[in-house]
């Protein structure tokens, strides 16, 4: 369950979603720990379908918007950002086949690459968010009910 924002606006309610897998994540990685795949699975299915919200809705939201508004399209902003989710969902993929057969080493070292990957990209993403928030003006003061618009 995300945890609630307190400040309105798009930068502020992408960067809790970042904040909220990174938790999610690190619960993942506790249990992994343990060797109980078990156990672990529920929360590796809510850290992956959490995490793959987060890129569909950049992607096939706040990205489109952001070029349709930059009226040059403005498509070297995001390109590295997709690229980065395409590899992040490869990883997901590969900790995911791990989780299915029990393989908990292979899912946290799959999960170690993740984790620096999605490090170096919150941080390219939270220059991009105030950018992309200033752009699309105040109509996304409220992006929660925006992207359920979409």
């Amino acid at each position: 369950m995300s945890s609630i924002v307190t400040k309105p606006g798009l930068a502020a309610f992408f960067e809790q979603e970042h904040h909220d897998c990174n938790a999610r994540w690190a619960d993942v990685e506790e249990l992994l720990a343990t060797n109980d795949i078990e156990t672990a699975r529920p929360a590796w299915v809510k850290f992956d379908a959490s995490l793959r919200k987060h890129i569909a809705m950049e992607e096939e939201v706040i990205f489109p918007a952001f070029e349709a508004a930059s009226g040059t399209g403005d498509e070297d902003s995001t390109e590295m950002m997709r690229m980065e989710h395409q590899q992040m969902v490869r990883l997901l993929e590969v900790i995911g086949k791990a989780v299915d057969t029990g393989g908990t080493e292979e899912a946290m070292d799959a999960g170690d690459q993740l984790l620096i990957l999605i490090q170096q990209h919150n941080a390219a993403e939270e220059v991009f968010y105030p950018r992309a928030e200033n752009l699309l003006g105040p109509d996304w003061a409220d992006p929660a009910s925006m992207l359920e618009k979409h």
